[in-house]
């Protein structure tokens, strides 16, 4: 990764040039190697472009980790479409302030967060149901054909990235814009903790966490795999760690201490 700059979405098209039959992500339902990965993010880049969206633009994902999640922020990326992934243990009027603070044009969602987002409103901000639950559009419906192109976007290192959302100290929670240069930096520096295409990951805390993503996205730059977890649980993550010889992860300090004990 030794250039200025690099959009991460361009790296997952160079991976599925070279090594398409690689995985990419895994979930407990779904899993895509780096060919699928590419042709579903061109899909899904092509969709939010039929829709409206331009570069600059952003979309909110509320929802539990899943490969579908993490397609559509990749995807969203590939469009220079920002994301802004919040919290379904958000309350639903914080949850509002939040789509309407980061002017989201779209809500992709899942039954996780069905109590937070509550029922859909005429005129509201569109839905699209991640798990194909009756929270939003089913997203089959809404992807765009097999086969389906976006129009070419030369993503900027200044063009926003994700929109972070942090209460600080205050408890309201505040948007946080980080750019792609931001990201690409994250990526130039994996090479210092040993990421390749040999790393596999295991991923247990949130998307919407910048924590997470600081692991997330140098993974996928680096043409690794990605495991997620869409909730921790001790046995579970020690059995997962030893079936895929996972080589990296991130843990907050309560999950360590269940490691433990």
């Amino acid at each position: 990764m030794d250039r200025d700059f690099g959009a991460i979405a361009d790296l997952v098209r160079i991976h599925a040039q070279h090594t398409p039959d690689h995985a990419a992500l895994a979930d407990a339902q779904h899993a895509l190697n780096y060919g699928a990965l590419d042709a579903l993010m061109d899909r899904i880049a092509a969709s939010l472009q039929r829709d409206g969206l331009q570069a600059g633009d952003a979309i909110a994902i509320c929802a539990s980790s899943s490969v579908h999640y993490a397609a559509v922020f990749l995807g969203a990326l590939r469009a220079g479409v920002a994301v802004a992934p919040l919290a379904p243990g958000s309350t639903p009027a914080s949850l509002v302030r939040m789509i309407e603070d980061a002017d989201a044009r779209i809500l992709f969602t899942d039954a996780s967060a069905a109590e937070v987002v509550g029922p859909a409103k005429e005129g509201g901000i569109a839905r699209v149901a991640l798990d194909g639950s009756s929270v939003g559009r089913g997203f089959n419906d809404w992807l765009a054909p097999v086969g389906a192109r976006p129009a070419a976007v030369e993503v900027q290192p200044s063009w926003p990235f994700n929109i972070i959302y942090s209460s600080g100290t205050t408890g309201e929670p505040k948007g946080i814009v980080q750019g792609h240069g931001m990201r690409w930096a994250h990526v130039q520096r994996g090479a210092k903790y040993e990421y390749s295409a040999d790393t596999v990951t295991l991923l247990s805390t949130p998307l919407y966490s910048n924590t997470t993503l600081v692991v997330f996205f140098p993974t996928i730059a680096f043409g690794g795999c990605v495991v997620l977890m869409p909730k921790f649980d001790a046995g579970g993550y020690l059995q997962l760690a030893e079936a895929r010889r996972v080589t990296h992860t991130m843990l907050v300090p309560v999950q360590y201490q269940r490691l433990m004990a």
